[in-house]
């Protein structure tokens, strides 16, 4: 890793569940292939896959950010959806809103942000009903 800063966006379809995990996949690969510690991958590698189930899940589209500086791996969401009502219910494990199909598909367990929050060293939510939310998820490379 330089000390050079590397960025890079993807985009997700809301209710595109046949391409759904590429986004998280890509950012793992890449992780991969600049050296980062298999530890530091797999942390990031899950928060970026909830993050992106909940995108397909639950938003009509957003987009997933990656930033790799030196010091931190930071992945940027943004959608375009119903939002979060209440926050400190959603972070409780086992809350879901996740449809009777979403859960016959293997998904809304009520686990994607407590998953996130316990996988990443910094965690910033912000969420406007019927606007949409904003993740910041940080891991730190050291």
């Amino acid at each position: 890793m330089t000390d050079a800063e590397f960025v890079r966006a993807y985009d997700v379809a809301g209710a595109d569940f046949t391409n759904a995990g590429r986004a998280s996949t890509s950012i793992k690969e890449t992780l991969k292939n600049m050296g980062f510690a298999s530890t530091l991958v797999r942390r990031v590698a899950i928060a970026a896959y909830e993050a992106e189930m909940n995108l397909v899940m639950y938003a009509r589209r957003g987009t997933m950010t990656l930033k790799v500086t030196p010091d931190d791996v930071t992945i940027d969401v943004r959608d375009e959806g119903p939002g979060i009502p209440d926050i400190a219910l959603a972070m409780q494990e086992g809350y879901t809103t996740a449809t009777p199909e979403m859960r016959e598909m293997g998904f809304g367990a009520g686990m994607g942000l407590p998953n996130i929050q316990r996988n990443t060293d910094a965690l910033a939510i912000s969420s406007e009903v019927q606007r949409g939310t904003h993740l910041v998820m940080r891991v730190h490379v050291s």
